[in-house]
């Protein structure tokens, strides 16, 4: 009796055939996730010419994308329509498809527990997906901001599990992403990238994948060191954003204009980096990296006392910003037994449509906690959840601006005109420094 016996593998897949597949635009690529990262990096490796299936595990993403609809503002539909109608771009709610693409990249969330933990539940979830449509010769390139070690302690071990040896028969490697929602000037084709491989063949074939769409790739020599750069950029807004934040609630008790203050320091013309104040951090990253390595630190019985400390100061903004709206209040009560406020811009930066993470959150949630009737307007969100509770964007007229004792600027997009708005109101809180151009008359503007 004769046993079937499974193929063996070579112990190093045709290098030259990869790259030739990758420089003649025949390689196939898949994109897992598509929001603020994936769905851009899809658009533009399909606009370049490559085959690509974006997947998502969120049925509303995947018929909003099939009906050439943009979730991402960075992102025409038109761009989608256009790759799409060429047959470049295809969209699935399934794994199904893996097995035909040479390079796949993970492009999923990676928030914190409540308790401030990583959560990579998304990116464990994306290789258990990719593994079971591993093939020898495919590389895997992991985008997600994770903590050093990601890459090869988690998503390695999974690959591997089927038989297939990373380095040998497939390719696994960290390209960290640097998305910056809303910027025009730098995107998916000009913005320098980071790669580090597991070995140099991962390293090497991740390099020539992004080569193809235009900017410079700088390898590095491991995973770890790349995803430790991508932490320390952003550890480094945080930590400089926290610092202008407590020298701000500083100058409010001296009684010194903090935006004065950092104007005046930035006409240094060398040693000195201008941040500016604002009503907390939000977004992606910012908010969430400095816990990640600080949790990593900690396995190393090492503690980050200087980046949590930032963190700390960064997450009690939005109370310091309830404080001073309340304490602005105070002299303009009247008849109605609760304190009427609208919040003016939800999202984490002007000019985006992308609330995750937003100080706005919070601080609508305190507000709502100290017995403020409290309300929004922002043109980029028209629904919005805290807790268990449900907002809608009220429409911005001069008689709802009226009807309110307070407009509080949280989010300063630019379609404000904040002449009128100050016009109508009877008090302004502006966390933003967006009135700063402005004539206040007989209204009080109170900034941060």
């Amino acid at each position: 009796m004769v046993t079937a016996t499974a193929p063996k593998l070579t112990q190093v897949h045709d290098a030259e055939r990869f790259d030739a597949l990758v420089r003649t635009r025949e390689a196939q690529l898949a994109v897992i996730g598509l929001g603020y990262v994936g769905l851009p990096l899809a658009v533009a490796y399909a606009t370049e010419g490559f085959r690509v299936t974006g997947i998502d595990i969120d049925p509303l993403r995947v018929e909003s994308l099939e009906r050439d609809h943009s979730p991402v503002a960075d992102v025409p539909a038109a761009d989608i329509a256009a790759t799409r109608a060429a047959g470049r771009l295809v969209v699935e709610g399934s794994y199904d498809h893996l097995g035909k693409a040479d390079a796949v990249f993970i492009c999923v969330p990676t928030p914190c527990t409540r308790n401030k933990q990583p959560d990579t539940s998304s990116i464990v979830a994306a290789a258990r997906g990719i593994a079971e449509h591993l093939r020898p010769g495919q590389l895997v390139i992991l985008r997600s901001t994770s903590y050093p070690g990601t890459t090869e302690e988690l998503v390695l071990p999974i690959l591997e599990a089927g038989g297939l040896v990373v380095g040998r028969d497939v390719f696994l490697a960290f390209a960290p992403e640097r998305v910056d929602p809303g910027r025009q000037d730098y995107t998916a084709r000009n913005t320098p990238v980071i790669v580090g491989g597991v070995d140099p063949e991962s390293t090497r074939r991740a390099v020539r994948v992004f080569e193809q769409l235009g900017p410079r790739v700088m390898p590095v020599s491991s995973p770890a060191a790349a995803e430790m750069a991508k932490l320390l950029e952003n550890v480094f807004r945080n930590v400089n954003i926290a610092l202008v934040n407590q020298l701000a609630m500083l100058c409010d008790r001296m009684g010194l204009d903090i935006w004065e203050v950092v104007d005046a320091a930035g006409t240094k013309p060398y040693g000195f980096l201008p941040f500016h104040p604002g009503p907390g951090v939000g977004g992606h990253c910012i908010p969430v990296d400095p816990y990640y390595l600080a949790w990593k630190a900690r396995e190393y019985d090492f503690h980050m006392d200087f980046i949590e400390l930032a963190a700390r100061v960064n997450e009690e903004m939005p109370y310091h910003v309830v404080t001073k709206t309340l304490l602005a209040l105070n002299g303009h009560r009247n008849h109605h037994p609760a304190v009427r406020v609208m919040v003016l811009g939800v999202t984490f930066k002007r000019d985006v449509e992308d609330s995750r993470g937003s100080p706005a959150l919070k601080i609508m949630e305190l507000l709502v906690h100290h017995g403020a009737k409290v309300s929004y307007h922002d043109p980029y969100v028209s629904r919005l959840s805290i807790g268990d509770r449900t907002f809608t964007s009220r429409p911005l007229t001069a008689a709802a601006l009226r009807a309110v004792d307070c407009v509080l600027i949280v989010a300063d997009h630019s379609c404000f005109d904040y002449q009128w708005i100050v016009r109508h109101a009877r008090l302004v809180v502006d966390t933003r420094n967006a009135t700063r151009k402005v004539d206040e008359g007989r209204v009080k503007i109170v900034r941060l």
